[in-house]
């Protein structure tokens, strides 16, 4: 038992989160068809129909059928558990961080700065400047405001295109 707890334990710290599951892209690499009990959640309403239950994907709208331990049939809704969407998931690429640091490294160098001085007028360190532009820290929109507005002097425009 003490050894199941540690591969938990070990499994809980080599979980990189975020990660994304695509569903569709799931079922087409099962080679899911017509004639499988999956095939109606190709269907978006059919999909959107999806409860969770107990870290489970259930679809009660789609029933499969099973023999029961006493011989009888049992109509369970079709599921997906825990475990199975983590191995088929994949790892969120998210490089908005990233690009957030890039330009606030172009944006100092271009107005001749240093990155002491940018963190001085910000009200924050060189130390997490440096972290911002190398992806170790998260950044915070009202952080990223005040970098721009007092560090740069510059405003911040925020529009959707």
């Amino acid at each position: 038992m003490d050894n199941n707890i540690s591969e938990i334990k070990m499994m809980r710290q080599n979980i990189k989160i975020p990660r994304i599951v695509k569903i569709e892209k799931i079922f087409k690499e099962w080679k899911v068809s017509e004639n499988d009990f999956e095939f109606p959640l190709f269907d978006a309403n059919e999909m959107n129909k999806l409860k969770l239950r107990k870290y489970t994907l259930s679809w009660p709208n789609i029933e499969i059928s099973i023999i029961g331990y006493n011989g009888e049939i049992q109509k369970l809704p079709y599921e997906i558990g825990a475990d199975v969407l983590y191995q088929l998931s994949e790892e969120i690429k998210d490089t908005t961080k990233f690009r957030f640091g890039n330009l606030i490294r172009n944006a100092w160098i271009k107005a001749g700065l240093t990155q002491e001085q940018l963190a001085v007028r910000s009200g924050t360190t060189r130390f997490y400047i440096s972290r911002i532009e190398n992806d170790k820290a998260d950044l915070e929109m009202s952080t990223f405001r005040k970098i721009v507005d007092a560090g740069l002097e510059k405003k911040l425009k925020l529009s959707k295109e």
